[in-house]
């Protein structure tokens, strides 16, 4: 029971946020390969002009792969800032969700743009149609990464691993080129999962990555920690019984 993490280091760590100050930290962490970011977590940081927000960040955060996500609903619009948001860095991935908000495919848009060069990061992934839906339409194109939402999944009672099982084998069948990320990352035993299930990536919130320091911790200690941390609360608090 006190064996090493199995974790390897072979999965290509990313952050997962928008808070500026975490992302140049992030940045500046070895161990972290790429930055994501999408429409909920830049609202929660308080962004309100996307633009300047993302060309600040680039001035920054200039070799290790970033995704910005596309705003509009509709394809045409999607079009439209994918082939700006491409411009913005070498760097850059453009987020595409796999389907619009009404649930039409995004199929033809993905394909049209990667056979463009743009580099894709197709987000929202949820089902096996989805997965297959996207290989096909990336098939042959510009690098690019499929997202795909294990922990939403397994937020409804699921397990989300026969889905990234499955999406690897896709991918080895359709085109190596293509990375299976690991989205909405909940702890960080989701890592292992991810890299023992064949992902080439995962993307995680800071507070999960900064778990690393522990890795191959004694479990032993792990407790001696906890109760140390129940007691200086205890003490700091001013309990009593």
């Amino acid at each position: 029971m006190n064996a090493k993490s199995p974790y390897t280091g072979k999965i290509k760590l990313f952050s997962d946020g928008a808070d500026k100050k975490t992302i140049f930290e992030m940045n500046e962490t070895p161990l972290i390969s790429g930055i994501t970011t999408n429409p909920s977590l830049l609202k929660k940081a308080g962004v309100t002009d996307y633009r300047a927000y993302s060309r600040e960040i680039l001035q920054t955060v200039t070799k290790k792969q970033i995704s910005f996500e596309v705003l509009a609903d509709e394809f045409d619009g999607m079009r439209k800032q994918a082939l700006e948001i491409a411009t913005w860095g070498k760097n850059v991935y453009v987020k595409i969700p796999v389907i619009n908000s009404r649930g039409d495919s995004a199929a033809s848009l993905i394909r049209e743009l990667s056979q463009k060069g743009v580099q894709l990061n197709i987000t929202a992934i949820t089902t096996f149609e989805e997965v297959l839906d996207a290989c096909q339409a990336l098939k042959g194109g510009a690098p690019s990464y499929i997202s795909i939402f294990a922990g939403r999944i397994a937020d409804t009672g699921r397990d989300p691993m026969p889905l990234i099982h499955a999406s690897c084998e896709a991918r080895d069948a359709i085109d190596h080129g293509i990375e299976v990320l690991w989205a909405s990352t909940r702890e960080f035993y989701n890592i292992i999962q991810a890299e023992q299930a064949g992902c080439d990536i995962i993307t995680a919130p800071p507070e999960v990555l900064k778990k690393l320091s522990g890795l191959n911790k004694g479990l032993r200690d792990l407790s001696l920690e906890t109760v140390q941390i129940f007691i200086k609360d205890t003490k700091s608090a001013g309990f009593s019984l």
